[in-house]
């Protein structure tokens, strides 16, 4: 091996042994692995680690034909499946269809037994195979080739796993020469980014790397596989709060929502109750043929005393049945804490906080709230801002037996909010309360904090900057913009909203950019001063710009829409 000068002048250094890919080393081979053609996220369709199904098809899940375009459209198969736990589930594929197998080759398959004859060749659910789906190559990337005497001929650059797995099997079939250029950045499946500066270290950090995660080469899409490790660890990362629960198919939603389990070392688990009683019982899981168990046993809890099948898992959710009728579903939240007199005060104190439900007596208070936001302060002060105006009032935070606390609001003018609120739930961001005289009334507190959220300011400061006009106001495509000709509306920073009317009278209202639901929303409340009071509501914001704002209600149940336009006035 020596230095050579190509015909562009270049001046190389030649590769050496630990440089160049040797067509039968490990590294050469697990670098091929890397590449190989990921067949599970479609074993949903095909069962088969080893190939994919190529998009769009159409399949038939217990007899209803859809087409599946995405990835996305898995989601749909699973929902069909999980719709019914007790019946047997079936998918057929309509075919001629075509399948990418591990070397990236597509072939057409024009029956179900041809198929099978690709399926058979695959390694089963769960089982070692060949390919490693840990860790992958940032792209691009390239190649050094040289001829027997190891002169550059070539340098080859490389888009994706197709192109690296074809030019690797070059390597192995030695046809070219080759050594890959460094540095290269490899990824791992959290999505770290490891940088290999040689052969060494590149060899080292996919070995690390090949079996650091979970593969989910098994054929349920939704993940509820579960080695009996994983499962424990799962389960005792965070508290759990019962979302659904029917037992003997009795629905007891009512009985059982919001109670908290926390899953603990020496198979303990327990359950806080919404009024704060603690229970404890026992939970073992184990795995088998049929999928993974939990066995929950109780003295008290007599509904979840059961051992459960885990049937569907979601990001941060669990889903439990068995059969008979019998479900519960879990919805993990690390922000759970226990509830202590100085969390709710600490907690209060930190932000504006929104009566996002209000119910008393069975009347629905908490669209008397809407853009109207409460803020605790120091010396048992709670204030309400309306109309631009703070109403100053008293609370306190008392004990309740040894249960838990109460929260008790003294603001005048408002008893519907003057009642012993039972704190049932608590997270920083979100306090869930029920009367003690009465536990179907019901207070939901969320904390809302526009400093530092830029989204949140740049709406406003839109909003502060002139005078706006309704330029567009139709409700379930009743347009009734004429209602609000010659308004005028200012926006004034301290959340009132002055509106002039034609005749330069002043109504008054209380507004609130805040987010909801994922949605960036604008609260309007303007009490009962006609025809303003039409737009009492949180607002979707659909658009906005300097000079004109779009909003969206999705009113009552039928999924009637509202729209509402602003614009700015000249």
């Amino acid at each position: 091996m020596f230095t050579s000068c190509q015909d562009e002048v270049t001046e190389i250094t030649e590769p050496n042994e630990a440089e160049a890919l040797v067509a039968d080393s490990n590294l050469t081979a697990i670098v091929s692995a890397t590449a190989k053609f990921d067949g599970s996220k479609d074993n949903i369709i095909d069962k088969a680690n080893c190939l994919s199904v190529n998009l769009p098809v159409t399949v038939v899940v217990n007899g209803l034909e859809i087409i599946i375009d995405s990835e996305e459209d898995y989601k749909t198969i699973e929902a069909i499946y999980n719709e019914f736990e007790d019946d047997e589930d079936r998918l057929d594929i309509l075919f001629p269809i075509v399948i990418t197998n591990e070397d990236h080759d597509e072939i057409s398959i024009n029956s179900a037994a041809e198929l099978e004859e690709f399926v058979s060749k695959c390694r089963g659910e769960n089982e070692e195979d060949d390919d490693i789906e840990c860790i992958d190559f940032k792209f691009p990337i390239s190649f050094t080739v040289y001829n027997p005497n190891f002169q550059v001929i070539d340098v080859i650059t490389v888009e994706n796993d197709r192109e690296l797995h074809g030019f690797i099997k070059r390597v192995i079939d030695a046809e070219v020469l080759a050594s890959l250029n460094f540095p290269v950045t490899m990824i791992l499946a959290d999505g770290t980014e490891l940088t290999a500066a040689d052969n060494i270290q590149l060899e080292r950090i996919i070995e690390e790397a090949k079996d650091a995660c979970d593969e989910d080469d098994d054929n349920d899409y939704g993940d509820d596989d579960f080695t009996k490790e994983r499962l424990d660890n799962l389960l005792k990362s965070c508290p759990w709060v019962v979302y659904e629960f029917e037992r003997n198919q009795d629905n007891l939603r009512e009985v059982y929502v919001e109670y908290v389990m926390t899953f603990q070392e020496d198979n303990v688990v327990k359950v806080r109750k919404r009024n704060g009683d603690i229970l404890t019982g026992t939970w073992t899981t184990r795995v088998t043929d049929r999928g993974a168990l939990i066995k929950l046993e109780f003295e008290t809890l007599v509904d979840f005393t059961l051992e459960w099948f885990v049937y569907d898992l979601e990001p941060g959710k669990i889903k439990l049945y068995q059969e008979g009728g019998n479900k519960i579903i879990l919805k993990k939240n690390c922000d759970i804490v226990d509830i202590t007199k100085e969390r709710i005060e600490n907690y209060l104190k930190e932000c504006f906080w929104r009566v996002t439900r209000l119910t008393v007596n069975e009347n629905d208070n908490e669209k008397d709230y809407i853009g109207t936001p409460l803020k605790f302060f120091e010396n048992n002060v709670v204030k309400i801002r309306v109309n631009g105006e703070f109403i100053a009032g008293t609370y306190d935070i008392l004990a309740y037996n040894t249960a838990g606390f109460v929260l008790q609001i003294n603001l005048e003018g408002r008893p519907n909010l003057q009642l012993e609120w039972f704190v049932t739930f608590l997270e920083p961001g979100l306090i869930k309360l029920e009367s003690l005289g009465n536990r179907d009334n019901k207070m939901v507190l969320k904390r809302h904090c526009p400093d530092g959220d830029e989204d949140l300011n740049y709406v406003g400061n839109v909003l502060i900057s002139g005078e706006w006009e309704v330029a567009l106001y139709k409700e379930d495509n009743v347009d009734k913009t004429d209602e609000f000709f010659m308004y005028a509306i200012s926006f004034l920073e301290n959340g009132w909203i002055k509106v002039t009317d034609p005749n330069n009278g002043i109504i008054d209202g209380s507004w609130l950019v805040l987010r909801d639901d994922g949605y960036l929303k604008l609260a309007l409340n303007f009490g009962l001063e006609v025809p303003f009071d039409e737009f009492n509501d949180r607002w979707k914001i659909v658009e906005i710009t300097e000079t004109r704002i779009e909003l969206l209600d999705i009113s009552g149940g039928d999924g009637s829409q509202d729209i509402l336009v602003l614009e700015k006035k000249t």
